[in-house]
């Protein structure tokens, strides 16, 4: 693991269970463009924490873990976001510990991270906008929605494209 000193962000991400992530990520092979294709399917929480407050972040992650079950998280239906697809993640409880993670990080998130939570799974990204319309065509229709289950929690460092794993804490609660 990375020590405090390092200053490249951190990605905190849904730990997803293996046959959901097995699922999305073979989605995203298939669909992304494999040149920008450099990290697994995930669901976002917070996409740049500061690196240097690492210990914080672990600290507070593993709190939360301890006290929290394993949830449902439903996936689907597709959203076209203008060049690519994404899947919707409905996961209630998983809104109230990121709520509770940006109440206690608040002077810490960027911009993007202030902003209303939508949590999603991109399968397709930096595509033509036809291309892009007839993916979330076809999802659209043939695509049910799947339930799965949030298991935990996974810290990574951003390396200026790919990602390294920093931290896994599974939901103990």
């Amino acid at each position: 693991m990375a020590d405090d000193h390092d200053p490249d962000p951190l990605v905190l991400t849904l730990l997803l269970d293996a046959d959901t992530q097995a699922w999305l990520d073979a989605l995203r092979r298939e669909h992304f463009p494999p040149e920008r294709n450099l990290v697994p399917a995930h669901v976002t929480l917070f996409h740049a924490l500061p690196g240097p407050e690492l210990q914080s972040v672990l600290a507070a992650l593993a709190e939360e873990a301890r006290g929290f079950a394993p949830s449902d998280a439903r996936i689907g239906p597709s959203r076209f976001l203008g060049r690519g697809v994404a899947l919707s993640v409905a996961a209630p409880a998983m809104e109230a510990l990121r709520a509770r993670l940006a109440a206690r990080w608040r002077a810490w998130l960027s911009p993007q991270d202030k902003q209303g939570w939508r949590p999603h799974v991109t399968v397709q990204n930096k595509v033509s906008a036809e291309r892009a319309r007839a993916l979330h065509a076809e999802l659209a229709a043939s695509l049910p929605v799947r339930e799965g289950r949030a298991e935990g929690l996974l810290l990574w460092r951003y390396r200026g494209g790919p990602w390294e794993p920093a931290a896994r804490f599974g939901f103990t609660g």
